[in-house]
């Protein structure tokens, strides 16, 4: 009788969930030129965002992402470690230096024979080059250091290699973002592609493109790393989230990049 009630009541919020969007209004915009935030079909979460969000994110000295660009600044030129040395000291001026690298990844980390993101980059570089202890995954230093470095991509179109050692990460993260899981039975698609422009809980869904993170949210009131919203997502509909960092959603980090391939990075962007 128990199991009998709990399946009801999960049918019952999944059937609720789904008819609450529907039910929603669209987003009308589609005469609207957003220029290089849309790429074809393809559009950057900035579209979906009111005048005063898009202002907030386009102003250097307003958005409050930028706080965490310059401490990551301060920390580049930071000698720590057995070795004594600084980003700096191998990379150089970083405005050349990582000027197409936020566009690029994840990446093929031959040691590890996997992708690799740009946080697991800098934490293989402390470790490896620095000899110094790697940042936790959602600490400051390391949300700082990640919004610096991408930063310096800012513009740069999304362009991420899927073939070769890649192909069977990608296709991973492709059957992630498609598949049912948790209590509502919901997978990535149901929200970003079916009910891409209605409302959810008094915001618009976008098609969840990834092109800005790390990204300040208002709901955070701090900027935060993609794998903090798959987390997010994976328990708002009932699923137990995956680790930081781990290779389910660096895989997916794969997939949702080359999804937005063409869109510029945005980081810091600033959504609700």
């Amino acid at each position: 009788m128990k199991i009998k009630s709990l399946v009801i009541s999960a049918a019952t919020v999944a059937l609720a969930s789904t008819a609450y969007i529907g039910l929603s209004v669209a987003f009308d915009d589609d005469s609207h030129d957003w220029g290089d935030y849309q790429v074809e079909d393809r559009r950057s979460g900035y579209t979906y965002r009111s005048a005063e969000t898009r202002a907030l994110q386009d102003d250097e000295f307003e958005n409050p992402g930028m706080v965490g660009v310059d401490h990551g600044a301060e920390l580049w030129n930071i000698a720590e470690g057995s070795e004594g040395k600084a980003c700096a000291d191998c990379h150089g001026d970083a405005s050349e230096s990582m000027a197409k690298v936020g566009a690029t990844y994840p990446k093929f980390n031959a040691a590890s024979s996997k992708p690799i993101n740009v946080e697991q980059r800098i934490n293989l570089c402390r470790v490896e080059n620095m000899g110094a202890e790697p940042f936790k995954y959602e600490s400051g230093e390391m949300l700082n250091m990640t919004a610096f470095v991408k930063n310096q991509s800012l513009g740069e179109p999304v362009n991420v290699v899927i073939d070769g050692e890649m192909a069977p990460f990608f296709e991973k993260g492709k059957e992630f973002y498609y598949e049912r899981r948790g209590q509502l039975d919901m997978a990535c698609s149901h929200c970003h592609e079916d009910n891409e422009g209605n409302m959810i809980r008094a915001d618009h869904l976008s098609q969840g493109q990834i092109n800005g993170f790390p990204t300040y949210r208002f709901k955070w009131q701090k900027l935060g790393s993609v794998h903090r919203r798959f987390r997010g997502c994976n328990k708002n509909i009932r699923a137990t989230p995956y680790k930081y960092g781990s290779d389910e959603y660096v895989n997916l980090e794969l997939y949702l990049t080359w999804r937005g391939r063409g869109l510029p990075i945005e980081t810091p962007a600033v959504r609700n």
